[in-house]
């Protein structure tokens, strides 16, 4: 486990260090479009560095906000608030999340927050209405695993990040497609288009990419956390099944952000009632797979 902390905290400091990169190059390459001269590389660093450092310190502001979450008052969601004291005791960590609330009718959660100490569990109403007590303990003991293993820092990050380059992505294209059509001199636009093309294609596979960094290994390890945490692994089991077999999509779903969530927010299958299975590109490992992992730890 401390193995995965550690090398969540330097897959961290890689991804940045991409980011950084990859936004310093299209914006160099964007300016030099716009012929703003030879202070291009300037403004392009100053623009990387500036949200490279908004994404790491209000990552978890922009996803809550995406998410139209609302902070848990205690008298309210009594039982939250009480079940998430109760794991704090057995997780050994000093500070306490803050709980927050989306109000869905699809069962689910996720946590975020840059650290331990500035960390937060969102729950949608669906699952406190859905969940008994210990199928509720075992979701929010799942989330708490991610805070504790680091991985909330990497999942808000890389989620900001990505999402960040797919719109700058669309603003080039979009730049590239009127900008033509009012520009008689032709002289610039064959590398802005190009430029434009090549965010168009890469930016979502890179964002991809990025997210399958994060490794479905740690839905994993948080369930087997969750585990040790509860000593209850029927709890989580049982959630399980029943976040699996619920119809209802998250209206607030998104692709930067789905992978963050204890399933995914996405119903493909719903309607025809097949079983999803894992493919290169999921998100999540089966719900199968997980609940096989779950009873082998007993």
């Amino acid at each position: 486990m401390y193995e995965d902390i550690r090398n969540n905290k330097i897959k961290t400091g890689v991804i940045i260090a991409i980011f950084l990169v990859v936004i310093t190059l299209i914006v160099y390459y964007v300016c030099m479009a716009f012929d703003l001269g030879e202070f291009s590389i300037v403004i392009a660093m100053i623009f990387s560095i500036s949200t490279s450092w908004a994404s790491y310190y209000y990552s978890d502001r922009i996803v809550l906000s995406v998410n139209r979450a609302h902070p848990a008052d205690q008298e309210q969601y009594e039982k939250l608030n009480n079940i998430l004291d109760g794991l704090m005791v057995a997780s050994g960590l000093e500070h306490r999340p803050k709980l927050y609330v989306v109000d869905d009718p699809q069962p689910n959660a996720f946590a975020t927050g840059r650290n331990p100490e500035n960390s937060v569990i969102c729950v949608t109403t669906g699952l406190l209405d859905k969940m008994d007590y210990y199928e509720l303990e075992g979701v929010v003991a799942h989330e708490l695993s991610h805070i504790k293993n680091y991985d909330i820092r990497l999942s808000a990050v890389v989620s900001v990040m990505v999402g960040f380059i797919v719109m700058l992505a669309d603003f080039v294209s979009r730049a590239l497609f009127w900008g033509r059509g009012r520009d008689n001199d032709e002289k610039g636009n064959p590398i802005l288009m190009l430029i434009g093309l090549i965010c168009l294609i890469l930016a979502p596979i890179f964002g991809q990419l990025m997210q399958l960094a994060l490794s479905r290994r740690r839905e994993f390890l948080a369930d087997a956390s969750a585990v040790e945490l509860t000593r209850n692994p029927d709890g989580l089991i049982s959630a399980l099944q029943k976040l699996d077999s619920d119809p209802n999509e998250l209206r607030t779903a998104n692709n930067a952000t789905a992978y963050m969530y204890i399933v995914s927010p996405f119903k493909a299958n719903a309607k025809d009632g097949k079983k999803r299975k894992t493919s290169l590109f999921s998100t999540h490992p089966s719900i199968d797979d997980r609940i096989e992992a779950i009873r082998n730890l007993k």
